[in-house]
């Protein structure tokens, strides 16, 4: 184990340049080009990188302490040799004699890139809260300054989203199941297997906010348990999913954001025209999720039979592969089954969907009387780059209003 003392590095004419941050603290381990301290003068800030790895014995600086070239920051213990460390203490002199004699015009023109990194402390914190390392980030500023978007950008890099490629880690369990008692081995349904990777890659690239609330559906529900057929005289039944659908279509023109996907590659909104409303169907072979085309042009009795019609063709395994893809936002429907909110994973390249649970009685007071009123829970789950909160709320209210007292007569037509 060798003792390593990490100093300030040379930052040119600067003196008593104060310390903002102290990003380490002793007996953490760090690996080389690790941030230790951020520095801030009058004109810019910078972090100080790591020259080794290993474990920090002592930390020499504090918050508010005003630095020079030469002081120490800390003391490492690394597992280097001494003979080893002599090459780079050799190359870390040949640098800063190469520095001194240059012509010192702004900070940028004598910090190495490899050591120093130019960034607000803003910057900093929105990196290292991603969990990226500023120091690794290309600067697209003046003097390789780095800026939020860099950030942003830098992260994105790091996903291959093109080869839809995620690093996937294989955990071993140190007790198989079979010591604790009998088990039975069967295959992953193929359907499973289909889904399972769109799964992962949903969960792991898109940021997921879900936001639950409660619909007054009362008035939707008297309307749909009154639809009759005027020839026959034969009562009609709709799927209360019809009615959502139409619903959603309404929102989706009322908040087109909802309705577009995300051109990772030429990082563009990519806004749709038209209304492909996916639903989510339990088979015997696993979930499958295709879509009812142009729902908007359809009234709520057409709606219903699509839903049924396209729910066989999944079951009988009879559906056309196409009609899984090209939609504008999903459904995932509980209601037939039980519970309440839960949170539903984004089908993309869409960028929401809404999950729906099973309708139950509420008592409300309304005009200083308590009535029971029939409430839909839903769970809007949305992608927060392209959607913000305030969005997901209002989009929220306006579905609450379409399947409401106003709106639910409108819905059939």
């Amino acid at each position: 184990m060798t003792k390593i003392k990490i100093t300030i590095p040379n930052v040119g004419d600067f003196t008593n340049i104060e310390i903002i941050e102290v990003l380490v603290k002793e007996g953490q381990s760090i690996e080389k080009d690790d941030s230790l301290i951020t520095l801030e003068s009058d004109k810019s800030s910078i972090e100080v990188p790591s020259t080794h790895a290993g474990k920090i014995d002592k930390i020499n600086m504090k918050v508010g302490d005003k630095v020079n070239h030469g002081d120490l920051i800390l003391t490492l213990n690394s597992e280097l040799k001494k003979e080893s460390l002599e090459p780079v203490q050799e190359e870390i002199k040949k640098k800063e004699i190469s520095v001194q004699n240059q012509k010192v015009t702004r900070p940028a023109q004598i910090i190495s890139q490899e050591q120093i990194k130019l960034a607000s402390p803003k910057v900093r914190k929105f990196a290292r809260e991603l969990g990226a390392n500023v120091i690794q980030i290309p600067g697209t500023q003046r003097a390789g300054r780095v800026t939020e978007e860099d950030v942003k950008n830098f992260v994105k890099s790091q996903v291959s989203i093109n080869n839809e490629k995620i690093e996937n880690k294989i955990y071993k369990e140190e007790y198989s199941p079979e010591e604790f008692g009998k088990v039975e081995l069967k295959d992953i349904p193929r359907v499973k297997k289909l889904s399972g990777p769109h799964l992962v890659r949903s969960w792991t690239q898109i940021p997921h906010v879900t936001q639950h609330d409660e619909i007054d559906i009362t008035e939707m529900e008297q309307f749909r348990s009154s639809l009759y057929d005027y020839y026959t005289g034969k009562m009609i039944k709709v799927t209360p999913l019809a009615f959502i659908a139409k619903a959603v279509v309404s929102a989706l023109k009322k908040f087109p954001n909802f309705n577009a996907s995300i051109d990772s590659i030429n990082n563009k909104i990519i806004y749709k025209k038209y209304f492909h409303i996916g639903f989510a169907v339990d088979t015997p072979y696993g979930l499958m999720v295709p879509k009812i085309r142009n729902v908007d042009q359809m009234n709520i009795k057409e709606v219903g039979k699509a839903l049924k019609k396209t729910s066989e063709l999944c079951r009988e395994l009879k559906i056309d592969k196409k009609e899984f893809f090209g939609g504008s936002i999903t459904i995932s429907s509980l209601g037939g089954i039980g519970g309440t909110h839960f949170t539903p994973i984004i089908n993309p390249p869409e960028v929401a969907i809404l999950g729906v649970g099973k309708s139950f009685d509420k008592l409300t007071k309304i005009k200083d009387k308590i009535i029971s009123r029939k409430i839909l829970p839903i769970s809007l789950s949305y992608d927060h780059r392209i959607i913000d909160g305030a969005e997901g709320a209002k989009f929220c209210v306006y579905l609450g209003k379409c399947l409401g007292k106003d709106f639910a007569f409108k819905l059939a037509v």
